[in-house]
């Protein structure tokens, strides 16, 4: 109760000194996504899970609900302003970091951070996230009932807002598919974390489409993929099992079982304006899949067990 306290009276000091308040922040950003982007650069021992839970608070607010999943001992403060002093002497044992950090324009050099920060899964994913929600305005604009320019305005205008990137290993954002308000939720890719402990198998659905999401599979449509394809709109099942040493009893039992299974993975790509492919580790589970069912797009990973 008292840190809690002393939270609350330190929230209510760098609320009053502030010089701007936070809702005046870029509007084209918005409040969550700007959140997103401050918090990224810190380091979160919770992997930015309650960053992403309370981004849509103002900052202070935010400080204050997650200010004790950071990383002490990788963060410095200094109070560059000098109003952060108070007169409690718990306040001062936690207060100033926290004073620090909820001001709405942080002081350069008033936050140092100790060592390299790698991004917060969960921050991670909710700013690829919201990039995906926002690549195309009237997409957006729908979920919000207000109107926007047309998609085709947009990629008149692409070139003149985003010049190309040089280089060869540039590849271009996934744009969201599509789709109506009902859909629009379950046809968002969600990356999660591999469901099996498989590693070989891990490794080749990482590598070789290559996956957007390293160490991820992908959740569309309430239907899991081992990968979503960098640059492109196709997912990926990927099997590694060893497939030709089986007999011929073992193999035919497991065409049907993949059959069924990879009918429902397709049904659900399409639904939602994806491609579909299977990857194989050897020719003759590629040719065993492809004389039941030719309109597989099936491709040999040569992955190794």
């Amino acid at each position: 109760m008292r840190l809690r306290a002393c939270i609350s009276i330190l929230l209510f000091i760098s609320a009053c000194a502030a010089t701007e308040p936070i809702t005046k922040e870029p509007a084209a950003r918005g409040r969550r996504s700007a959140n997103l982007q401050r918090a990224a650069a810190l380091p979160w021992r919770d992997g930015g899970r309650c960053v992403v839970r309370e981004a849509s608070q103002p900052w202070p607010a935010l400080v204050e609900r997650c200010y004790l999943a950071l990383d002490h001992d990788r963060v410095q403060f200094h109070d560059t302003t000098g109003r952060c002093t108070v007169a409690s002497a718990d306040a001062a044992t936690i207060g100033l970091g926290f004073c620090v950090l909820a001001a709405p324009e942080i002081a350069v050099g008033a936050v140092i951070v100790l060592g390299v920060v790698v991004v917060g899964v969960a921050i991670k994913e909710a700013l690829d996230a919201y990039e995906l929600r926002h690549l195309y305005p009237e997409e957006a604009g729908a979920s919000r009932g207000t109107k926007a320019a047309p998609r085709e305005e947009v990629a008149k205008r692409k070139p003149e807002l985003e010049p190309e990137p040089a280089g060869k290993d540039w590849q271009p954002p996934v744009p969201p598919v599509p789709v109506d308000r009902t859909r629009r939720a379950s046809c968002e890719p969600v990356p999660v974390p591999h469901a099996g402990e498989d590693d070989a198998h891990n490794e080749c659905a990482d590598k070789f489409p290559p996956n957007r999401y390293p160490g991820m599979d992908v959740l569309v449509d309430g239907v899991l993929f081992d990968a979503l394809q960098v640059g492109m709109r196709v997912l990926w099942e990927i099997k590694t099992h060893r497939f030709d040493s089986y007999n011929a009893y073992v193999r035919k039992q497991e065409i049907e079982k993949e059959l069924k299974q990879l009918d429902k993975e397709r049904k659900a790509a399409a639904a939602c304006g994806y491609g579909f492919v299977v990857g194989v580790s050897s020719e003759q589970h590629k040719e065993a899949l492809l004389r039941r069912d030719q309109t597989l797009d099936v491709v040999v990973t040569g992955c190794k067990r």
